[in-house]
């Protein structure tokens, strides 16, 4: 089972890419480049294999990156949501359950790049999938926003 703070896995991953001799560089490997996702399976050990991988193939550093949910981007989603005339009683209570996740660390990336492909393993807990989730939902009524102004700018020229 995952835990709901991924403080400690981290620090776990930190302590061991250091201990393997290897520099990280805090840096988010956005998916806009060749990318391979590792399939951890049911191992939650397997980011220490993506590690050791990337030592035997002669990496000097892994990319590292971590999200943990801010209060005021919790209140920002929670006022999108609530703006919004699609949004559902359940998604804005689910918005409101988020409260007891600020502060922790819902998301960790590792990377590094071998001959022109990016590899990348990744983990992330149920509660900061289904932010994410809440964020692309606000994201939408943003978008229908901007479609629906510029239809208008469109029908007045």
């Amino acid at each position: 089972m995952m835990s709901e703070d991924l403080h400690a896995l981290r620090d776990d991953m930190h302590a061991f890419i250091l201990g393997h001799g290897m520099h990280k560089f805090q840096a988010y490997v956005t998916e806009d480049m060749q990318t391979v996702i590792w399939d951890a399976g049911d191992n939650a050990d397997a980011w220490k294999d993506f590690v050791e991988l990337a030592k035997a193939s002669g990496i000097s550093f892994v990319t590292v990156s971590d999200d943990s949910l801010a209060k005021e981007d919790l209140e920002f989603l929670q006022e999108r949501l609530q703006n919004s005339p699609t949004t559902s009683d359940e998604e804005i209570d689910e918005a409101r359950w988020l409260r007891t996740h600020v502060g922790k660390v819902g998301f960790l990336q590792l990377g590094f790049s071998y001959q022109g492909t990016i590899f990348l393993y990744e983990v992330a807990t149920d509660w900061y999938e289904r932010y994410q989730q809440l964020l692309e939902s606000g994201d939408d009524f943003g978008s229908l926003l901007l479609d629906e102004h510029d239809q208008q700018d469109d029908d007045d020229r």
